[in-house]
């Protein structure tokens, strides 16, 4: 699970609902768009809030962000039990939609989950993008053992609540400590992490769970789109190997960035490289 430094907006960012075709969206809106606009879609059990380490220095770059959560995401509201509503091409046309609401080409940046999102967002229809990064999301089904991770929290979700699921998961989980025995800065309340994952839908994390672990290799379409593209991860990853990730790169003629120090959020991890990574290859990308 995803940990934001903070879940509160940096100073000049707007908080509201995006309208589209498809409905609301829930969205952080920082930056003014000197250079370009970008899309940034949260993964698996995350939200906008993942980005928000992202958005000042981007601004400094000239690039309005555009953080959202998709359907059925904290914020944005989704059925708690229809699990059509989140197959993948739905979730892809919301993207299209959200896109078209801001009325100009978008970089678009998935983060695990969203990135395979993005891609089937992109093969439905690659003109509303300027370029597409993807960030800690692989060319198919996530590793076996997040696979077994996340048949975990199915079960669980067929037999609980949310706020049951909540409590077992943290009760699995090891206290998170320092050298020093405190707990990590950002750690010591998880009022608004509990917060985010009553608010999301059940009927989205089995869905969405289930397509990460069945997702097929489609790296061959995707390359055949003409669009910049860009890999980018930590240096280590459990849900996609690193290698793996560099042999895709490799099969879609992208730009290949690897944050040192991060793992599967370096959005979280290491946000400053991670920023400066996504501006330059904006900025290359515009004059592609």
């Amino acid at each position: 699970m995803s940990r934001p430094p903070s879940f509160v907006p940096p100073a000049g960012a707007r908080a509201y609902r995006l309208g589209t075709a498809r409905g609301e969206f829930a969205v952080i809106d920082a930056g003014t768009a000197v250079r370009g606009t970008a899309l940034l879609l949260p993964g698996f059990t995350g939200s906008k809030e993942d980005f928000i380490a992202l958005h000042e220095p981007l601004a400094a770059r000239g690039y309005r962000t555009v953080a959202v959560d998709g359907r059925g995401q904290f914020e944005s509201e989704g059925p708690e039990r229809d699990e059509t509503a989140y197959a993948q091409e739905e979730l892809a046309r919301d993207v299209l939609a959200q896109a078209a609401a801001l009325a100009v080409p978008v970089h678009l940046v998935g983060h695990s989950l969203g990135g395979q999102v993005s891609r089937a967002a992109v093969l439905l229809d690659p003109a509303p993008f300027a370029s597409l990064t993807l960030m800690a999301s692989g060319p198919a089904q996530i590793s076996v053992s997040q696979q077994q991770r996340v048949k975990l929290l199915r079960d669980a979700l067929a037999v609980m609540d949310m706020g049951q699921v909540w409590d077992a998961i943290q009760a699995m989980e090891p206290p998170e400590e320092t050298e020093t025995g405190e707990l990590d800065a950002g750690l010591d309340d998880r009022d608004d992490l509990r917060r985010r994952w009553l608010a999301t839908s059940p009927a989205q994390l089995i869905a969405t769970g289930r397509q990460l672990c069945i997702e097929p290799d489609r790296v061959a379409e995707l390359a055949a789109v003409r669009l910049p593209k860009h890999v980018l991860s930590g240096s280590q990853d459990d849900t996609w190997p690193v290698e793996l990730l560099d042999d895709m790169a490799v099969r879609l003629d992208a730009r290949r960035t690897v944050v040192q120090g991060a793992e599967h959020s370096p959005n979280t991890d290491q946000p400053l490289p991670t920023a400066r990574a996504l501006a330059d290859f904006w900025d290359t990308a515009a004059t592609a």
